[in-house]
């Protein structure tokens, strides 16, 4: 679950943890670089989901401003927000994969030089 990081004077290597503040901080803005719909086209499931969550907020926006609205507007509220938390989630996990590989690859070419 660790991954290496060496520093630049020595071979020491400091475990990472799971959320480290570079990878993290990145991870959020690529999370949401990533709501793109050429991106989750790709992953099928997630881009049922983002066209759910689009819908649902149409749904909401619509009873929000209608005198009468088809459902409640907590239940349709949370169903968006719930959707769209799954979308963006995802996103950041993914996004966290990626950091942390490309940490250890470059963690890995260092070593490599060094040796």
């Amino acid at each position: 679950m660790t991954m290496a990081k060496a520093s630049a004077g020595s071979l020491r290597a400091r475990p990472i943890s799971l959320l480290d503040r570079d990878i993290a901080g990145v991870a959020v803005i690529e999370s949401l670089r990533k709501l793109s719909p050429r991106h989750v086209a790709k992953n099928p499931v997630m881009f049922v989901v983002e066209i759910g969550s689009v819908l649902t907020t149409g749904l909401w926006l619509r009873d929000l401003l209608s005198t009468e609205p088809t459902a409640p507007l907590w239940f349709t509220g949370a169903v968006t927000l719930w959707l769209w938390f799954t979308v963006v989630f995802a996103n950041f996990a993914e996004a966290i994969a990626e950091g942390r590989g490309k940490a250890q690859a470059d963690a890995l070419r260092r070593t490599r030089k060094d040796t």
